[in-house]
């Protein structure tokens, strides 16, 4: 039996929903521990949108369940919705309102009243550096402020799952690494994090785990580091002297998977590049060989998701 402690906090079982003859989502499961910061990626038409609306209480699926710390999520729940926070895609803010007066509607929708309203509302605006905006309309407002207030509504009923989806699109690099450190300062706090983006270096710098979705499932859902086995990494050496006898050495590595010779380059491909970088450079120690260049190239986390999905542009 498990235990309570050991429970997901988010438990995704077997998800289908259609629209119609469209089938959206075709069954996808994954799991979220409380205070993750979990990553959500998957080319467009994957379904990750229309899983977020389910989390989020705002859609029910046609087959399947989702478990929230215990309890099943259904469309309609009001006791489940303040747990959740959303950062919509497209901004969910009001133009015609002030940063605090958004701040007020979004508070006050989930029960957010006076004084601790209020201290809150101040929270938030410090935390999204809008202070000195805060009594000015959000028409006025740059991409990147609105985005980051866009992350304030999200967050100003203290919710306990946090879901970003494409929370820096179309931001200035100093909004965009804003949100980072607060989306890190969050979770850091304890928030369990979803986030979602087409940016894979995003994806990459924030979330220690993370799903790959397509065509509706999962179809891979690991650890960074576990991911980026998926795919191999090179090391390139420019070198002059006994190259035949490093070559033989180099050959007998375990971490080296395959070897290319081309005048003085030696090229290696292996899964764990920096073990195989180690290896080189002790395979490298007691020849008569001069290393004059090294060019390390390690998987990244884009290559795994085309790798994973295909290079077929999608609609």
């Amino acid at each position: 039996m498990i235990g309570r402690m050991e429970m997901p906090f988010l438990d995704v079982r077997n998800v289908r929903k259609s629209f119609g003859m469209t089938e959206a989502l075709r069954g996808i499961t994954f799991t979220v521990q409380a205070g993750e910061l979990f990553g959500l990626l998957g080319p467009n038409g994957a379904g990750k949108s229309t899983l977020l609306s389910i989390i989020a209480c705002l859609s029910d699926p046609n087959a399947g369940e989702i478990y929230l710390d215990g309890t099943p999520l259904v469309r309609g729940d009001l006791s489940r919705r303040p747990l959740i926070g959303i950062g919509t895609q497209d901004l969910a803010v009001y133009g015609e309102l002030t940063a605090r007066e958004n701040l007020a509607f979004f508070g006050k929708l989930y029960g957010l009243r006076g004084g601790d309203l209020a201290k809150r509302i101040d929270e938030v605006l410090e935390m999204t550096a809008l202070g000195d905006r805060a009594d000015q309309r959000v028409h006025t407002f740059s991409g990147g402020m609105k985005r980051r207030l866009n992350l304030g509504v999200a967050i100003v009923h203290r919710p306990r799952l946090l879901l970003l989806d494409e929370p820096t699109t179309g931001v200035d690099p100093q909004s965009r690494n804003h949100i980072f450190e607060r989306v890190r300062d969050l979770n850091a706090a304890g928030l369990t994090v979803i986030y979602t983006s087409h940016y894979m270096e995003e994806v990459q710098s924030l979330c220690p785990r993370i799903a790959i979705v397509d065509h509706g499932k999962a179809i891979a859902c690991d650890t960074l580091p576990n991911l980026l086995k998926m795919i191999e990494g090179t090391i390139q050496l420019s070198v002059t002297g006994d190259i035949d006898s490093l070559v033989e050495r180099l050959r007998s590595l375990p971490e080296v998977q395959r070897l290319e010779v081309v005048g003085t380059r030696i090229v290696l491909t292996a899964s764990r590049v920096n073990l195989a970088h180690v290896a080189v450079i002790n395979a490298i120690h007691g020849l008569n060989v001069k290393v004059d260049d090294v060019q390390i190239k390690e998987p990244t986390l884009e290559q795994v998701f085309l790798h994973l999905t295909e290079k077929t542009l999608r609609d």
